[in-house]
């Protein structure tokens, strides 16, 4: 499909290249950001801090800021995350997400504390409502973005994230999003951008 290049689409703290892949398959550019190297290599990736690049004239966001210090699977650690700073900086990059200077955005954390640090979430999400026979309770905050709805109801119900054994990577691998999810992202909130792309490109006629 051919890429439209007028539509600018940020997916900040994703190393996997899962989800910019699936709007790369639907024709839309996008660009992921993250302090480590991407996984899936021929996309566009920014290894940096993505609050360095906010204000770069994104028309979506969709964000995945890391939950470790955050998520209420840790809460029994979160008295010395709290003592030592590290909640607190986990805290202050979501709410840097949440008040990018973006038009379109979506927050995806596991259900912890910025239900009540911020607000909460505009809708909760499970693997298994998009072709994944799991469970993986999940937030998305949105801004100016429809409910992302379920595509494939599947059975099942296993808790492999959770019971997920100790490794140098678990965190990463905790934290990869499903490509049911990923794909619905991409195909329900591209079609939001492009006809955003179509209204200020004057040729809706009402």
């Amino acid at each position: 499909m051919r890429p439209n290049t007028d539509i600018k689409v940020l997916i900040a703290c994703e190393e996997s290249g899962i989800v910019r892949s699936a709007f790369e398959k639907h024709g839309i550019p996008a660009v992921s950001c993250d302090i480590l190297p991407s996984r899936i290599p021929g996309g566009i990736h920014i290894q940096d801090d993505v609050r360095e690049h906010l204000s770069e004239g994104w028309d979506l966001m969709i964000a995945f800021p890391p939950c470790t210090h955050l998520a209420v699977s840790g809460a029994r650690w979160f008295e010395a995350k709290r003592s030592d700073g590290r909640q607190q900086e986990a805290i202050d990059l979501f709410m840097a997400l949440v008040n990018a200077p973006i038009p379109r955005i979506a927050i995806e954390n596991p259900v912890g504390i910025m239900s009540t640090v911020y607000r909460t979430p505009d809708q909760y999400i499970q693997p298994w409502e998009y072709g994944h026979g799991e469970t993986k309770k999940t937030c998305l905050w949105l801004k100016n973005l429809p409910l992302l709805k379920p595509t494939n109801i599947v059975p099942g119900r296993a808790d492999r994230i959770y019971k997920m054994g100790p490794s140098p990577d678990r965190s990463q691998k905790r934290s990869v999003t499903y490509t049911g999810i990923a794909e619905a992202m991409a195909f329900q909130w591209s079609g939001v951008l492009l006809s955003d792309l179509v209204i200020s490109s004057g040729m809706c006629r009402w």
